[in-house]
């Protein structure tokens, strides 16, 4: 009898045992708010606070952020940092807001430019809701131009933002602690799906500290934008409504894409971003082209990022995009731009220029999100190093004439890292091998929902 009882039992336990594995195989929801729940709705208290470079860093910022439709017309309060927890009488200025409604009800998102300050010091500044303040937040100052300089660059977030993304986001900040710019090369949301606000509630949940103790500086993508009137001969690509209010960029950006295409000093590189969709899809492709000749050719920084969603060369099979090569691949050739930060295909891959043996341009494409897709035979072919099923972040050292970049796995892991060294008006590429780890590639035939033109979704 008692054998009978332990084979039953075992019986249960390996049925249990069964039910929990295969509903952990199920595909995870890409929000972790249940249906109907409005965790991410509105309040009184600000909330969404993130900070962005003004077109001179050195001496100013911007911040936007989010409260309910109650609050009108906010202030921001700013102070010079300081050990005391009395650090005299802050400047306070008044935010310009603009209602937004979505899912999760009505809200004000607030911005406000803060100009005036002094160059490589360190802020403390908090934000104003219904009769209450946030934090007090502390973001220092672009420095000089022969400073160091440390920044981060994410490829797309996307999916999954506070289950899996958060970890990238974290880990990143622990390996470069000193960062103060982080740049995001588009589609950090999905979008589509009716849960836009839910998506942008936990992307920003997923950046934690990130967003108040740097400045924040993203390109559109594709997930951005919205498809109105789709499947008729009216379809078309309409920025969707959380870009616009949800940060505080630069208003200089290219005819036809001046809301979503602008351009940045931080001490010695100048960053200039695109909007690849409008380009591919709104016929801006030669605009921002001219646009982007202009704004390298004025330059007084020694180097040059320019970042864009959608690659130049795509790692992924069956894409090609083809008017960003035919307008802005000769912009970011005959200017020699230094790095080209992309990201749209769900892979890791690296490229040099056009030219055998041309240090730069290098061109990169990333991904920190779940997302991840296939690598096509010509990224195998043309690109190292390159990776499947792999969330990566990357930090980008500037010393003088040293550029160092490194693209490390969400545990941290050397996976790719190389040296650009300006001589004079020469730049040579070195190679950093030393402790990367070996080839990524995705070891599963389908996705948990049966696709297997991906590896995991």
């Amino acid at each position: 009898m008692r054998a009978l009882i332990r084979r039953a039992a075992a019986g249960l336990l390996l049925a249990a045992c069964a039910s929990l594995q295969a509903r952990d195989a199920a595909p995870e929801p890409n929000t972790q708010v249940p249906k109907g729940a409005a965790w991410h709705a509105p309040s009184g208290a600000p909330d969404r606070i993130v900070a962005s470079p003004l077109q001179q860093a050195a001496t100013g910022f911007a911040v936007a952020w989010r409260t309910d439709a109650a609050v009108r017309s906010p202030a921001l309060e700013i102070v010079v940092a300081g050990d005391s927890p009395d650090m005299g009488s802050p400047r306070r200025l008044q935010a310009a807001s603009t209602p937004l409604r979505t899912e999760n009800g009505p809200a004000h998102q607030h911005r406000v430019e803060v100009d005036g300050l002094q160059p490589d010091t360190l802020y403390a500044w908090r934000v104003q809701g219904d009769r209450s303040w946030s934090a007090w937040f502390h973001t220092r100052t672009a420095a000089a131009a022969d400073a160091p300089l440390t920044l981060l660059y994410f490829g797309d977030t996307q999916n999954k933002n506070l289950s899996l993304g958060t970890r990238v986001l974290r880990e990143a900040m622990r390996h470069a602690p000193d960062a103060r710019l982080a740049l995001f090369a588009g589609d950090l949301v999905s979008g589509g799906d009716g849960e836009d606000d839910n998506e942008w509630g936990e992307w920003f949940a997923s950046l934690g500290a990130l967003p108040t103790s740097m400045v924040v500086a993203p390109a559109p993508g594709n997930h951005e934008y919205f498809e109105e009137f789709e499947d008729t001969p009216q379809e078309r690509r309409v920025l969707g409504a959380h870009w616009p209010v949800v940060f505080a960029l630069p208003g200089n950006g290219a005819p036809g894409a001046r809301g979503t295409s602008y351009w940045f000093d931080y001490q010695d590189v100048r960053v200039a971003v695109l909007d690849g969709t409008s380009a591919l899809d709104l016929g801006t492709a030669r605009d921002q082209a001219r646009w982007l000749d202009a704004v390298l050719a004025d330059s007084p920084r020694r180097w040059s990022i320019v970042m864009v969603h959608q690659p130049m060369f795509s790692p992924r099979q069956d894409r090609d995009n083809a008017l960003l090569r035919e307008h802005v691949l000769p912009v970011l050739e005959r200017r020699r731009v230094d790095l080209v930060l992309q990201g749209h295909d769900h892979v890791y891959g690296r490229r040099g220029g056009l030219r055998a043996g041309q240090a730069t341009p290098q061109y990169l494409v990333s991904v920190a999100g779940a997302k991840q897709y296939r690598l096509s035979p010509e990224a195998r072919a043309t690109m190292a190093p390159v990776a499947e099923d792999t969330q990566l972040f990357q930090v980008i050292r500037i010393d003088g004439a040293r550029l160092r970049y490194e693209s490390r796995t969400a545990t941290g892991r050397l996976y790719d890292a190389f040296e650009l060294v300006r001589e004079g008006r020469a730049t040579r590429l070195v190679e950093q091998a030393d402790g990367r780890i070996g080839e990524r590639a995705c070891g599963r035939a389908r996705t948990l929902k049966g696709r297997a033109d991906r590896c995991w979704e």
